[in-house]
């Protein structure tokens, strides 16, 4: 079982300490680290392999869910510009990175894909007090319950 398989099931049982919601289509959680403020990912639940796996409904709702915290993450941050990526390459369970982008990145990361711009590994570890105020404004945002 893939890291994110087990962050899903995690986040099912409430041991997920990373989870600011439930979306329809899967969960909401804050990235490991921060390397631009307001990283975050949607993890699919059920868990597939791939956005191609999902059909119809549940497909549209993935998508839809994508673009509502992308909106949410604009109101929240002021960021600029929110940048979408799913793989699955590496842990081969549905996520998505929603990456809020902002003007006052130096130009030469601003311009790149995050991932391959910031060092996600050495970047600020999530904290669950200094990040407690932001995963909030998100729940009100997306109107999630608690």
């Amino acid at each position: 079982m893939d890291v994110i398989a087990k962050r899903v099931i995690a986040a099912r049982s409430g041991n997920n300490p990373f989870v600011i919601g439930r979306m329809k289509s899967g969960w909401l959680v804050l990235g490991e680290t921060q390397p631009l403020p307001g990283y975050c990912q949607l993890l699919a639940d059920p868990i597939v392999s791939s956005l191609n796996d999902l059909q119809g409904e549940a497909r549209a709702q993935y998508l839809l869910d994508m673009a509502s915290i992308g909106d949410a993450l604009l109101a929240v941050t002021g960021a600029s510009r929110i940048n979408y990526e799913t793989w699955c390459n590496l842990a081969p369970s549905l996520h998505t990175h929603i990456v809020p982008r902002y003007a006052s990145e130096v130009e030469d990361k601003r311009t790149k894909a995050a991932s391959i711009a910031y060092d996600y590994a050495a970047a600020r570890p999530f904290d669950p007090e200094q990040d407690k105020t932001f995963m909030e404004a998100m729940k009100r945002e997306l109107r999630l319950g608690s």
